[in-house]
């Protein structure tokens, strides 16, 4: 497997924000260089995964049993198929990604998972039809049956030239009736441009390009899709759970659910 190390690479970089050890020099610094702006970034990254586990869960206990996360990232705690897996057993997982570091690190993400119920595959979320496609997700995944698609601080990486709507609904059309879409985006609006525009150039150096968008384009997203409550709000706002402070990255992100027409949470 051949890896430039020396071009930073997003999965590696949002590793290094949540405190986790499979990055290298190139990451720390693009890292560190975008801490002179917005310094509390790794809170982000954590509000992000907490998003994850709180939008599973939800899910998990409408009846969800299968779930596409899109995006997956380098293993970390709290991963789709141990909420899941916790709330019900059978409940099936696919992981998809299509970074080198986090294919060769599927084998520890799926160590806890139960034999025969979790899969990673290497795939391109610009790509749906080859991830429905794909013999491990036809394997697992009933695609006449809800599933929940999870697409969770990786959609800013699509272009506006990739069309990220049209891409969505291209996953939208090949979903059954009930399935859920739970996505997080980074957002511009009310952010201060300087910090905005250091981590549009930083990331224009790495693997994948970073893209800011409005609250308007990101709820556009949701086309097709009935909004659960709370809507779309800022990502740490989302079904808070009870007690927890009030994050101060709240407004570098917004999340949301949207349900396909036929149930809801």
């Amino acid at each position: 497997m051949d890896i430039d190390t020396s071009v930073p690479s997003p999965a590696r970089m949002y590793d290094y924000y949540l405190g986790g050890k499979d990055h290298f020099a190139s990451d720390r610094r693009a890292a560190e260089e975008i801490y002179t702006q917005i310094p509390d970034l790794p809170e982000v990254a954590r509000d992000n995964r907490a998003f994850l586990r709180r939008a599973v869960r939800a899910l998990a206990d409408a009846g969800i049993r299968q779930f596409i996360d899109v995006g997956t990232g380098l293993p970390t705690q709290g991963s789709v198929h141990e909420i899941a897996q916790a709330i019900d057993p059978a409940s099936r997982i696919v992981y998809v990604d299509n970074d080198p570091i986090v294919l060769a690190h599927a084998r520890a993400l799926l160590t806890s998972a139960p034999e025969g119920a979790t899969a990673y595959i290497d795939a391109d979320l610009r790509k749906p039809e080859e991830i429905f496609d794909h013999p491990d997700v036809r394997a697992l995944i009933d695609l006449d049956q809800p599933v929940g698609l999870l697409m969770v601080a990786v959609l800013h990486f699509i272009t506006d030239e990739e069309d990220p709507r049209r891409l969505l609904s291209r996953y939208r059309s090949r979903l059954a009736p009930g399935s859920h879409i739970a996505l997080a985006h980074a957002t511009k609006e009310d952010r201060p441009p300087e910090a905005v525009q250091k981590m549009t150039d930083v990331y224009r150096r790495a693997s994948a390009p970073f893209n800011f968008r409005t609250r308007e384009q990101i709820l556009s997203f949701f086309d097709g899709t009935d909004l659960v409550e709370p809507g779309l709000v800022h990502c740490p706002d989302w079904r808070r759970e009870p007690g927890t402070r009030p994050s101060r990255s709240a407004g570098w992100n917004f999340a949301g659910v949207g349900a396909l027409p036929a149930t809801a949470l």
